[in-house]
């Protein structure tokens, strides 16, 4: 995918501030702390589109970001974060279940999930909410660059024998720091498109 327009187009609580363009969405959730800016920025081939930050759990709405005039990527708010007051988590919540209640034009969801880190509940229950909305669902293995071959291997078993038996596709190893296998990740997304 050539990237030729990035455009903000805002941060939204209540569908009335979605976007009412008819464009195709495609979600990114995952787990705070698991790289889902720096994910967005490489894959964007831009790192002042999302907000990079030390301390995880710094999204707070829902992000859209206009892809080439053509399709949205919707950045939510990271789940599983121990910090966050419960009254926020379940504000969090409410607002991605809204999201996924009201809009129609959501193609595709990315889950992604830290390679170092066997699936969590959270994890698992994520995936289980982009099925149970009829999403196709590209995952994305972060942090790839921090470990050896062999670790890569030892944690890719680890990993699908944690998701469920009929988790059809792949999951993709993808490391924002050495771009390692953005165009796959775009092959995949592409499909929805």
């Amino acid at each position: 995918m050539i990237i030729r327009s990035i455009t903000f187009f805002g941060s939204c609580v209540r569908p009335e501030q979605y976007p009412q363009d008819g464009l195709p969405e495609i979600v990114v959730a995952g787990r705070s702390n698991v790289g889902k800016s720096s994910f967005i920025n490489a894959v964007l081939n831009n790192n002042k589109v999302a907000r990079v930050s030390q301390t995880p759990g710094k999204t707070r709405l829902l992000n859209f970001f206009l892809i080439n005039q053509a399709f949205y990527f919707v950045d939510v708010p990271g789940y599983g974060y121990a910090a966050a007051p419960k009254q926020e988590v379940e504000r969090f919540t409410a607002m991605i279940e809204t999201y996924f209640a009201t809009t129609p034009k959501l193609v595709c969801g990315v889950l992604l999930l830290d390679i170092r880190r066997i699936p969590s509940q959270d994890d698992l229950d994520m995936l289980a909410y982009y099925r149970g909305n009829g999403l196709p669902v590209t995952l994305v293995l972060t942090k790839a660059d921090k470990l050896s071959n062999n670790e890569r291997a030892r944690q890719l078993k680890l990993i699908r024998a944690a998701l469920p038996a009929d988790t059809a596709d792949e999951p993709i190893l993808f490391s924002a720091k050495t771009k390692e296998n953005v165009d796959a990740v775009w092959r995949r997304l592409e499909t929805h498109l």
